[in-house]
């Protein structure tokens, strides 16, 4: 409904802070409503004896019931929930047009494609510093490309430039370039998805068995040792 009828009255109050408030909090009401129909039942506590109240002297005995009085309580209530409405709404269902073409929304916010394109950029350089032992410009950028693998692009953006290296017989790594190329590796399978098993992460197969470090002479270390753990 939002993309439908508001696309108008946003591009309205772009610059006018007070009136896109007032719409965030409608809005806000409205998704709150939508997910508490109903409104909190409140519930009667009855509260617990003290401790050492049966000590007391001067004790009230207990009152004798009515039976009368229960039965016409129980009837009064058994009345009120016959004639009481269902508890589940029923669901009203409505025809939203589709708007206006995702392509003029973006161009009001054309900076989402720019982002992706310098999250890109931020995760080939972060790669070629780690190779070319550029360390402390690489720990600079590690952050940034870390918050980058949120993203699918990023995510195949990584699997490609590793590639690129192991191509150029460049998967014998140094302790530094090991630990840096292994986070990034952690961190792209962490964020994966299912959907990502037959394209990220199979992609990521060949790359961590081909990247290693020698830990001492005869002794070699691969990646996937690092890395087998995720489902």
């Amino acid at each position: 409904q939002l993309v439908a009828y508001e696309v108008k009255r946003m591009r309205a109050e772009e610059g006018n802070k007070q009136k896109i408030l007032r719409h965030i909090k409608e809005l806000a009401e409205k998704l709150y409503k939508n997910e508490n129909p109903y409104p909190a039942v409140t519930m009667h506590k009855v509260q617990k004896p003290t401790e050492g109240c049966h000590l007391r002297l001067h004790q009230k005995p207990f009152p004798r019931l009515d039976e009368g009085t229960v039965q016409w309580i129980i009837d009064q209530a058994t009345a009120k929930l016959q004639t009481a409405p269902p508890a589940v709404k029923a669901e009203k269902k409505c025809m939203v047009p589709s708007g206006p073409p995702i392509a003029a929304i973006m161009e009001r916010n054309g900076n989402a494609l720019v982002n992706s394109a310098r999250r890109l950029e931020v995760v080939r350089n972060c790669i070629s510093y780690v190779f070319e032992n550029k360390m402390l410009e690489a720990k600079k950028l590690f952050p940034a490309v870390l918050r980058a693998m949120k993203g699918r692009a990023a995510r195949h953006c990584l699997t490609q430039e590793l590639n690129l290296h192991v191509q150029q017989n460049r998967a014998v790594l140094d302790h530094q370039q090991f630990d840096f190329i292994i986070r990034m590796m952690n961190c792209c399978l962490q964020d994966c998805t299912a959907m990502d098993e037959h394209g990220i992460a199979a992609a990521l197969l060949p790359l961590v068995t081909a990247f290693c470090r020698k830990l001492s002479p005869g002794i070699t270390q691969f990646a996937y040792s690092c890395v087998q753990e995720h489902v």
